[in-house]
């Protein structure tokens, strides 16, 4: 008889070789040097985020600071305009119109408009004849312009019944 036909289609297996060996473990370095390399990037791009992050935060303003600068530049702006203004010289003329009243003319209040360089005077006199010789000595201070009489009226409440009358005036800039 005949031998007997065997069919086998799973050839046998050799388990391990030399060659199988060395590229498993070329295989794993490879691996691993690739994993420390990513652990490295990974290092220097968070480093280089945290810097970026100082810059971003140095380079963009406190609110804090700015409102803080801002306070200052309008004070700073505030005082610069009340040092523009020729006290010296108003305060002095005022005082000489009133010295030539013979305390007859009080002044009440002196107020400054910065913007419009205008100054407002508000006073009292003994009577009307008194307030417009007052303004008529102020149109001839050199430190005023314009001085106009604004509005009076008399004090009915007090027993002397003064007038009180305000005025308004541009002042000069001192040169």
């Amino acid at each position: 008889m005949s031998q007997p036909l065997l069919l086998d289609f799973a050839a046998p297996r050799v388990r391990t070789t030399f060659t199988g060996v060395v590229l498993l473990i070329v295989g794993v370095a490879g691996l691993a040097l690739a994993c420390l390399q990513y652990s490295a990037t990974s290092q220097k791009r968070a480093a280089l985020e945290l810097k970026l992050a100082d810059a971003v935060r140095r380079a963009s303003p406190n609110p804090a600071d700015v409102a803080h600068t801002e306070r200052q530049t309008a004070e700073a702006t505030d005082i610069t305009r009340e040092l523009g203004t020729p006290w010296t010289g108003v305060l002095a003329d005022l005082e000489a119109a009133s010295h030539e009243s013979e305390g007859k003319v009080s002044l009440l209040a002196v107020e400054p408009d910065h913007e419009k360089h205008r100054i407002l005077i508000k006073a009292e006199s003994k009577d009307l004849p008194l307030a417009l010789a007052y303004l008529e000595r102020l149109q001839q201070a050199r430190s005023l312009r314009f001085p106009m009489l604004d509005s009076h009226e008399i004090v009915a409440d007090d027993k002397d019944h003064p007038v009180r009358f305000a005025m308004t005036a541009e002042w000069q800039e001192s040169p």
